[in-house]
């Protein structure tokens, strides 16, 4: 309790701060920090760019527009929509495992 009070008064002053701010290993984290966030976004934006992109989600998008007549059309949309994701995800692990061979290399 006592040392949360010390550390709470000391943390709080403005030159303590600065300093720190100003001390090597700070700044240090602080770009670390960025550059894990910017690799973040980026990887983000790519796997969204590759989701819009995917068959997968326009099939669901064109079957879900139309109601299945009868059992035996509604199993198909169903095989039809596994073997479309089956086939994404082996892509994705395919791109995955080439990514990590060329990251490998470097």
């Amino acid at each position: 309790m006592v040392l949360k009070y010390l550390l709470s008064a000391f943390l709080n002053q403005a030159q303590v701060v600065e300093k720190l701010a100003e001390s090597r290993p700070v700044r240090r984290a602080a770009q670390l920090t960025a550059w894990a966030v910017m690799k973040a976004q980026l990887a983000a934006k790519d796997v969204a760019s590759k989701a819009a992109k995917s068959n997968t989600v326009r099939q669901i998008r064109a079957e879900t527009s139309q109601l299945p007549r009868d059992l035996g059309e509604a199993g198909r949309k169903a095989v039809r929509l596994r073997d479309s994701v089956l086939k994404d995800v082996k892509d994705g692990i395919n791109d995955a495992s080439r990514q990590i061979k060329q990251n490998n290399k470097k």
